[in-house]
């Protein structure tokens, strides 16, 4: 079974995040910096909601706001949907299909430890299905008995 951690295992670089009281400018920054279409927020070690970039164009420059006086807190989605890693990929899958999500941090004892994007996944599974024709591939290739 694949999990959530063969995912985050292919993953490198820090986790990104900011504090709900930042400015939404602050998080399109990170975005574009870090070329993710999400931002974790966290305070004191808790996560508190999620902001993406379509939450920073719907609810900002839609209404016309000021991204650098809008504070995270009010276009996130708080309590976001989680995942633990040791949940099983196909289960998020199915979850963010269903649910129309595209990110689910990941968290282990309350603490977060990552994030997983819709295209994680689909690499994730393309990975595996490459390496499941390779070995198909090998065991039709090589003598078998009575062959």
């Amino acid at each position: 079974m694949i999990t959530v951690n063969s995912v985050l295992a292919q993953k490198t670089g820090a986790l990104i995040h900011l504090r709900s009281g930042d400015m939404v400018v602050d998080a399109l920054r990170q975005m574009r910096d870090n070329r993710v279409r999400s931002v974790l927020v966290i305070d004191d070690d808790v996560l508190v909601g999620i902001v993406t970039q379509g939450d920073c164009a719907i609810k900002v420059l839609l209404p016309g706001l000021d991204a650098k006086q809008t504070p995270v807190s009010r276009v996130m989605t708080g309590n976001p949907v989680t995942v633990r890693p040791d949940d099983p990929l196909e289960g998020c899958m199915t979850m963010m299909a269903a649910r129309g999500i595209r990110h689910l941090p990941v968290l282990d004892a309350g603490k977060v430890v990552g994030v997983i994007s819709i295209g994680d996944v689909v690499k994730d599974i393309i990975r595996n299905l490459e390496r499941n024709v390779s070995d198909l591939t090998g065991y039709i290739m090589t003598d078998s008995p009575g062959g």
